[in-house]
């Protein structure tokens, strides 16, 4: 993954240099879900299929019905912790609390609201991207009206 980090910065670099150098014939690029895949599991097979089941496995796990279910699942040894707990022994109430409760249910709601949060990234990136395709085409024409009056202002009076 270190290796196509450092691809991508060199490419991002040139990318700029070839930006900065000819801004007019610049177009904003735009980065799909299966470019970005591609960066971290690679574009082979054994990647591809590494991908499909890490989503899988993340989406089933990281819902909220999965987040309903680790509750009960953990509801179901509450009694002999609070039994224990109550009994004096605080460590088996925390262990339960820490392990079996939070780890168990935050896991999925945590999840859950990371992809939240990047559908919310990604829509804003594909606006950006748009607003940039727009001012680019902007900018050429502004360019293109500016060469116009040059031209104008060089012909004889």
């Amino acid at each position: 993954m270190a290796e196509n980090h450092q691809s991508m910065s060199r490419e991002h670099h040139a990318a700029m240099a070839r930006a900065e150098s000819s801004p007019r014939e610049h177009i904003p690029r735009h980065i799909t879900g299966r470019e970005a895949r591609a960066l971290v599991q690679g574009t082979g097979a054994m990647g591809h299929f590494n991908d499909v089941v890490a989503v899988i496995i993340t989406r089933a796990v990281g819902s909220m019905w999965a987040a309903y279910i680790f509750v009960l699942i953990a509801l179901v040894s509450l009694p002999q912790a609070l039994v224990a707990f109550l009994n004096g022994d605080t460590i088996v109430g925390v262990t339960w609390l820490s392990q079996s409760f939070l780890q168990l249910v935050l896991l999925p709601i945590l999840l859950v609201g990371q992809r939240v949060i990047s559908a919310a990234q990604d829509a804003r990136a594909e606006t950006d991207h748009e607003t940039l395709t727009a001012l680019r085409q902007i900018n050429i024409q502004q360019l293109e009206i500016l060469e116009m009056l040059a031209d104008i202002r060089k012909q004889p009076r």
